[in-house]
């Protein structure tokens, strides 16, 4: 993680100012993403800036780099990173279908993306089929999924069915306030007159 951080301190001051779609900096910006990968870090703004470059500069589009940006930006899920950088490129998703093999070189890529899928199956079921769920997460061993019903706090009450949550005891309400003063709206009031 020390060499992420020192990259980090190099790459913010090459995203200031007009250098950011600098392409000689495209070098470093690849080796900084290859970095993240590799210690399991992350930094939007500086992929960002690589799929930016990519657009401006189609001749130096690297599928490797841009494959890991993407599934970099699906291990910050439920943010909606992923979406903005595919909005930036056409051949994202051919490229991750053409190289599998990438999500070996994504340091806690699938625990990730499995986090993610426990937060939506915490949040819409109350009861899951066993099956359903070792297959949603990948298709699992037994032991495997029992570390991950572990984890969330699942149970299996009757064989094959797991036990998520009850959901009318989970729900929380939220008040809403709004507090406007009188001054301002005061000016709004007074020039509608």
């Amino acid at each position: 993680m020390a060499l992420f951080e020192q990259m980090r301190a190099n790459v913010g001051k090459l995203l200031r100012g007009i250098d950011r779609y600098n392409p000689e900096n495209l070098a470093t910006l690849e080796r900084y993403v290859e970095t993240q990968a590799k210690e399991n870090a992350y930094d939007l703004e500086a992929n960002l800036a690589v799929l930016k470059l990519y657009q401006f500069n189609p001749a130096f589009f690297q599928t490797t780099v841009t494959a890991q940006i993407l599934l970099k930006a699906l291990t910050n899920l439920p943010h909606t990173d992923f979406t903005l950088c595919k909005c930036m490129i056409d051949q994202a998703h051919q490229a991750l279908d053409e190289n599998m093999e990438l999500l070996d070189g994504i340091t806690g890529f699938e625990d990730s993306v499995r986090k993610f899928i426990c937060h939506v199956v915490g949040i819409t079921y109350q009861h899951i089929d066993r099956w359903l769920l070792a297959e949603m997460l990948g298709d699992l061993s037994e032991a495997q999924l029992k570390v991950w019903m572990s984890k969330y706090g699942w149970t299996e009450p009757e064989p094959g069915r797991i036990f998520i949550c009850n959901q009318e005891e989970s729900i929380k309400p939220k008040n809403i306030v709004e507090k406007i003063d009188f001054d301002s709206v005061s000016t709004i009031m007074a020039s509608s007159l």
